[in-house]
């Protein structure tokens, strides 16, 4: 759910706020008609977005007071986090932090300064009994182990997942430093994830958990996320859409407050329909499988990376059986539903 389509920050990759034409920075419709579509589904959750969508606490204060759901969640940068009053806080089920793992790289993306208050977010949210997820931008500065070991070693985020910086900026050397840096630097943290499992302990480091879940408990239809089938956003000036990135994409619009919508149902890729890993990675992210803005080579450089990467995570499937087998951990250990927390498995 759109709040505003404005953000206090320009991170490189991303480039900061929406222009008001394409994504208006103040709800433009009539709120009781959301209540509506929203008290529609049996079991709603809302997850809060923008822009940064703490400049618009007043929308969500309204929303929380007034519309019944099952459970409440915000993707934030976290330096607004005191606009929203704790008693609203302490109703949030989940909060979604954007850091990027150590403070250099944090700040060299985001901006000087951002890592450390994104820390203080998160020491207080927690405190407050909120579950926190750190929400990444992996980019050819990011080492894949150290950034998400020290998020990690804070002990201040419940889950951890990454996305990888292959789609918003220009084409960079994405295929030397995966191989080089991020592939070696999943298989340690694989490692780690099994070591830990070893202990009794499950690591919720999703692009891990979320694709061993979906090898034990039957996988993904489509985008994991659920983009257009499971879950939709809708858009400060009453689209629905299948994306919350597809904001100018008339591929996106599934509906409007006014007149409802209509799923579009699960999107495979026709390259991913007979695909080994379809189970894994349902395609991918529908936004970059359909739009394809680095051309069809680096979509293939980033397919070719994916599969890897899910070669390493799959090779614990042994391991993570024999520990259930001997009673270490729980199958249901590993259960993961990413729109319940509206994160992407698949980096």
């Amino acid at each position: 759910m759109f709040t505003t389509g404005a953000c206090n920050l320009r991170c490189d990759y991303c480039g900061g706020s929406f222009p008001p034409s394409i994504v208006p920075h103040k709800v433009s419709y009539d709120p009781i008609r959301l209540k509506r579509l929203v008290e529609s589904d049996p079991r709603p959750t809302v997850i809060f977005y923008g822009g940064e969508p703490l400049l618009n606490p007043r929308f969500i204060i309204w929303v929380m007071d007034n519309v019944r759901v099952s459970r409440f969640g915000v993707q934030t940068n976290g330096l607004l986090y005191r606009a929203l009053p704790e008693a609203y806080w302490r109703r949030m089920d989940v909060a979604l932090l954007s850091i990027d793992g150590r403070e250099g790289v944090t700040d060299k993306h985001r901006g000087r300064g951002v890592y450390r208050r994104v820390v203080e977010a998160a020491r207080y949210l927690r405190c407050l009994g909120v579950e926190t997820i750190a929400r990444m931008t992996a980019t050819q500065d990011t080492d894949i182990y150290e950034d998400v070991r020290h998020l990690l070693d804070l002990g201040l985020f419940d889950k951890i997942h990454w996305q990888l910086n292959v789609v918003w900026t220009e084409r960079w050397d994405f295929e030397e430093w995966a191989w080089k840096s991020y592939i070696p630097g999943v298989k340690r943290l694989v490692d780690l994830f099994v070591s830990e499992l070893r202990r009794g302990r499950v690591l919720k480091i999703i692009p891990i958990l979320g694709v061993l879940s979906a090898h034990f408990f039957g996988g993904y239809e489509g985008s994991p996320c659920g983009a257009g089938y499971r879950s939709v956003a809708v858009s400060t000036d009453g689209r629905v859409l299948a994306c919350p990135i597809a904001v100018r994409e008339r591929w996106s619009v599934l509906g409007d407050i006014n007149g409802g919508f209509k799923l579009m149902g699960p999107h495979v890729p026709e390259e991913c329909a007979s695909c080994p890993y379809r189970r894994y990675c349902g395609g991918r992210c529908l936004y970059a499988s359909t739009e394809r803005l680095w051309g069809k080579e680096g979509w293939r450089a980033v397919d070719e990376v994916t599969k890897e990467y899910l070669n390493v995570v799959l090779s614990a499937v042994p391991a993570v059986e024999e520990l259930v087998r001997d009673g270490i951990i729980g199958l249901e250990d590993l259960r993961y539903d990413p729109t319940e927390d509206s994160t992407e498995v698949i980096p």
